[in-house]
């Protein structure tokens, strides 16, 4: 059997602004191509299928408009929830989507039973699925507010490795001597990040060691981590990455889906997804940003995307207008500036709120702005940090549903 693994769709993405659906079409289309040669049996999506947790028409039409053409193959889908996703959008067309041979597990259910799936099917499984979507606080049974900040991150921990490890047992107890393979949608201890990941549980800090994986299981397919890599695991534990660029930092990731030969072992192979546009980063002084800008050259089936730094020694309003001018009257086919900015190493104190106002908001994490709120206010180290702990919670509260 066949099984490939993916995560992080974020269906309805924008990168400051500029919607990524073109992007997406294309990876789908690369995607069936690369099915239908690999004969590919299954497909894992372990989590983030969308961008937003309600997202628009326009997501739902291309999420649904992505499983005709998977179907069409004659593969079959295990999809969970992420903790960008809905639980309860995702599972509402469940039913109707399991008559097409698509599972998809948006939240926990009541019974983590429901979470085990035999493939292809009951009577002759050749491989388990335990397909686990993004363990909410509740599904962890978070301590309660009485105990200490490391004793909650510490019951975090414990509470996803139970989760885990019931799986576990549920698959060799039923299946035994079958092979199973783990989804999940967490951060790992000690991977790579980019800037394009949203925080969870209590703002990484409950960070899961992987090597606590049940040895039961052959594979873990996670999902969360936009940057393809292998965790240090007890079994090979991989974060397939997401297929799309959906920030500058990512700009030199080599984005990829994993696949898994069953009848060679559970060692997957990397097939390297091609970047349907570039996104460049420019920076350098005045002179130097306008000779780049000059000098760009258009790649990929799709728009170049560019960000901007001008980097100045001094404090120039003259310098910011012709910043301003600069980006305002550049034109060339098929490629976009879609952000920039100025720094100043010696930038004066006045000069800080004329910088501010051209920064974008959506450049700034919420955490961001609440940590450079605490930092103008009084309090002890141990109170900030409970306090930094408390947004964590709250933030991740308003998230959820």
């Amino acid at each position: 059997m066949k099984i490939l693994h993916t995560a992080d769709w974020h269906i309805g993405k924008r990168l400051h602004k500029h919607y990524l659906y073109k992007d997406f079409d294309l990876f789908i289309g690369w995607l069936c191509d690369l099915i239908h040669q690999e004969k590919i049996d299954v497909i894992l999506v372990s989590g983030d299928v969308f961008d937003l947790a309600n997202p628009s028409a326009e997501a739902r039409k291309q999420y649904y408009q992505a499983l005709i053409a998977l179907k069409s193959l004659n593969c079959h889908l295990v999809i969970t929830g992420g903790n960008h996703d809905s639980p309860s959008m995702l599972d509402a067309p469940k039913d109707l989507l399991q008559a097409l041979e698509m599972t998809v597990i948006g939240g926990l259910p009541e019974k983590i039973e429901d979470c085990i799936i035999a493939l292809p099917n009951q009577k002759n499984p050749e491989v388990i699925i335990a397909a686990l979507p993004y363990l909410r606080d509740a599904d962890v049974r978070l301590a309660s507010e009485g105990n200490t900040y490391e004793d909650r991150l510490a019951a975090i921990r414990e509470g996803i490795q139970a989760r885990f490890d019931e799986a576990a047992a549920i698959c060799k107890e039923k299946y035994p001597d079958i092979p199973a393979i783990a989804m999940g949608h967490l951060y790992a201890a000690g991977v790579s990040t980019s800037e394009s990941e949203r925080d969870i549980q209590i703002g990484n800090q409950a960070a899961f060691k992987a090597e606590q994986f049940s040895k039961y299981f052959s594979y873990v397919a996670l999902g969360h981590i936009h940057q393809p890599q292998r965790v240090n695991a007890q079994v090979p534990t991989f974060y397939s990455g997401s297929p799309l660029m959906f920030s500058f930092s990512e700009r030199k990731d080599e984005k990829r889906v994993l696949v898994i030969d069953t009848k060679q072992g559970f060692e997957p192979e990397s097939f390297a997804i091609p970047p349907f546009r570039k996104l460049l980063k420019i920076a350098g002084n005045l002179e130097e940003v306008q000779d780049k800008l000059a000098n760009l050259e258009h790649e990929g089936k799709l728009d170049t995307l560019v960000e901007v730094e001008m980097r100045e020694q001094d404090y120039s309003t003259k310098k910011l207008a012709q910043l301003d001018d600069l980006i305002s009257n550049y034109k060339k086919d098929n490629i976009e500036i879609i952000k920039y900015r100025a720094q100043f190493k010696n930038q004066q104190q006045q000069s800080s709120e004329v910088f501010g106002s051209r920064q974008n908001l959506e450049d700034l994490k919420p955490k961001e702005v609440f940590e450079s709120l605490l930092e103008k206010e009084a309090y002890l180290p141990e109170e900030k940090q409970e306090l930094l702990h408390t947004f964590d919670e709250l933030k991740e509260l308003l998230t959820t549903e």
